[in-house]
């Protein structure tokens, strides 16, 4: 998962697009990149670490120009250690182009065996979207070759990238001297909408919360297939570039990924989470008597919503139990020491009095590997709960992702191969409450609100085990998940408590 943003705008728009992607940090913290053009000049400054620590006045002084594009990484695949990973991207031929992506191709490997073999192409990195960027880069180069650039000829390029490329993918690229590209997978799996400031600045980003949050007014999302060429002048050509589009987004951006106040598809994220909430509450009371539970505590922080309609509905005190450690950095190994897997309890702490003598109905917005679910139920009894109870807002993760998203391989999933009972003597809770996979599809898609095409479904594969494309192997999934990132919850910079979560 990563975050991106474009804009063409009558004046300078390095500020803008730090700006905004202040407002897409949860999507990514591990690195982050601005470049602007000038001219047909590109600028370009990225590094690993957040936004605030990756700019300083000197490189936003050097980004000059009226047009550019931003990017922060949560990496999913490749070398996370690399600053050459750090997005954008960028070929100097046809034209000059830089790109930022958001997703995963899932055919990446023999993409890039075949742009070494056929296209001649080099890539320098394990990431996927240098992959793209290049793929791009030669369709390109194949619809240009003489002429002029015209907004058919960029269109004509994105359809020939359509039909090499799989999986999903969100694209900004700039092409320089030109203007600004976006494009969207043909079902819509990761996020992209538009939108206008009074001044002119036309702006396409992951969420609309980069949108809203910079004074743009949201127009509308990008159409899966779409492709949205806006010139230096900031006129917006557009074109569907795929006959059997379908909009399928990724589920798992209402569970847990987007920002409460976004809205996605026509979705409210934060309707989508009261919704689950709703459902969920008809799941305890089928396993858990309300007259057992005492109190609701959420566990921070994107359950809240779920957590505040589940306690709203079963007439039970909401309370605050935990309280998250904001400032949770690197752990620095010192010479001799040994290498530390950092504890939850360094990144939550308990308010005891919320606990003690109570029977304690705790509320996640989804449960992976469980390995922070049994830590966080044992402080709650550390605390003095009387007893326990875990209740999921999404159903049980038994299957891996190949869309973008960093899901452990299936057996680093509690879930898998598991049933409920067995997983709940793993986590340690006295009893554990699942959200429903077609409750939760429902609770998600009756949260939209102003729909701007017709919903097909959701990419709920690492809860059902169906793929949207429709062309994911189990031997593609076996070499995805060799390249993926070998990580710890426990780490301080991939854990989900780690992270600067949308809630906040």
């Amino acid at each position: 998962m990563c975050g991106i943003v474009g804009v063409v705008s009558p004046a300078a728009v390095n500020q803008l697009i730090y700006d905004a992607l202040l407002l897409l940090q949860h999507r990514g913290q591990d690195a982050a990149g601005i470049v602007t053009q000038l001219d047909r000049k590109f600028f370009m400054h990225k590094a690993k670490g957040m936004v605030r620590d990756v700019f300083r006045t000197r490189n936003m002084r050097a980004l000059t120009g009226p047009c550019g594009l931003g990017q922060v990484r949560y990496p999913t695949a490749g070398n996370a250690f690399s600053e050459e990973e750090a997005q954008p991207f960028y070929v100097n031929a046809p034209f000059g182009l830089v790109l930022v992506h958001n997703g995963n191709l899932t055919n990446a490997q023999a993409l890039k065996a075949e742009l070494f073999s056929i296209d001649h192409r080099h890539i320098n990195t394990e990431s996927d979207s240098e992959v793209l960027l290049n793929v791009l880069a030669h369709e390109l180069e194949k619809t240009t070759r003489g002429l002029p650039l015209r907004p058919a000829d960029v269109f004509a390029a994105v359809r020939g990238a359509y039909q090499r490329i799989k999986g999903s993918y969100a694209v900004i690229a700039l092409i320089a001297g030109h203007g600004l590209l976006a494009f969207r997978d043909p079902h819509g799996i990761r996020p992209l909408c538009m939108g206008r400031s009074k001044d002119g600045t036309v702006m396409l980003a992951s969420e609309s919360v980069a949108l809203e949050g910079t004074l743009h007014q949201f127009e509308r999302d990008v159409a899966p297939g779409e492709a949205v060429f806006v010139d230096l002048q900031g006129q917006v050509h557009s074109e569907i570039c795929v006959q059997s589009a379908q909009l399928n987004p990724c589920i798992f951006e209402f569970v847990y990924l987007a920002r409460p106040d976004s809205t996605l598809d026509g979705i409210s994220v934060y309707q989508a989470r009261l919704n689950l909430g709703e459902t969920l509450a008809k799941r305890v009371i089928s396993t858990v008597p309300p007259s057992e539970i005492d109190v609701i505590i959420p566990i921070p922080e994107s359950s809240r919503p779920s957590a505040t309609q589940l306690a709203h509905l079963l007439g039970i005190p909401y309370r605050e139990g935990f309280v998250k450690n904001r400032y949770v950095g690197r752990t620095f190994i010192m010479p001799g020491q040994a290498v530390r897997k950092k504890s939850v309890r360094q990144k939550l702490n308990v308010i005891a009095s919320e606990f003690k003598g109570r029977n304690v109905l705790l509320v996640d917005d989804s449960i992976v590997r469980g390995t922070t679910s049994r830590e966080i139920v044992q402080m709650a009894r550390d605390a003095g709960a009387r007893k326990v109870y875990l209740a999921s807002a999404a159903p049980p993760v038994r299957y891996p992702n190949v869309y973008g998203i960093d899901m452990p391989t299936k057996q680093e999933l509690v879930a898998h191969g598991r049933t409920i009972e067995e997983i709940r003597e793993i986590i340690g809770c006295d009893a554990l409450i699942y959200q429903d996979v077609d409750a939760m599809k429902s609770a998600v898609a009756s949260a939209r609100m102003a729909p701007t095409g017709k919903l097909s479904g959701f990419d709920a594969s690492c809860f059902d085990g169906v793929y949207v494309t429709g062309d994911v192997s189990a031997d593609d999934i076996v070499r995805i998940n060799e390249n993926r990132l070998k990580v710890e919850e426990g780490d301080a910079e991939n854990s989900r408590l780690a992270l600067p979560n949308a809630s906040e």
